[in-house]
């Protein structure tokens, strides 16, 4: 896998976390700048699930199981999205709170990615 790629996608999760949980902070909802946010951040786990499968296509196997790894990436791609839609339904500052756990859930993610990819 590419170590550029999971440290970005990394990044941009914190990145996101810290700034949901500065409006959950400060008692506001999640707003359409969030959204944005949370798009950016799922392209970009959209193309690194792009790029694992495209590996694991070459021949290139991970260090554990390959069904791990795929699943970490479906997971992975989910993880923030699902915390969007969950925030729609609670318009309160939880609604960011929960954005920014799903943030810091998709960085640990990525650090399991790399660990089961071999890094």
């Amino acid at each position: 896998m590419l170590v550029a790629l999971t440290v970005t996608v990394s990044v941009a999760a914190l990145a996101l976390a810290a700034w949901c949980g500065y409006a959950a902070y400060r008692d506001q909802p999640t707003k359409d700048w969030h959204f944005i946010g949370m798009a950016v951040v799922t392209v970009l786990t959209l193309v690194q699930l792009v790029v694992g499968i495209v590996h694991l296509a070459r021949g290139e196997e991970p260090a554990d199981s390959s069904v791990i790894f795929v699943s970490y990436l479906i997971g992975a791609f989910a993880a923030v999205p699902a915390a969007g839609f969950l925030s729609l339904a609670e318009r309160t500052r939880w609604g960011s709170a929960t954005v920014s756990a799903g943030a810091v859930v998709l960085a640990v993610l990525e650090v399991r990615l790399y660990d089961i990819w071999g890094g």
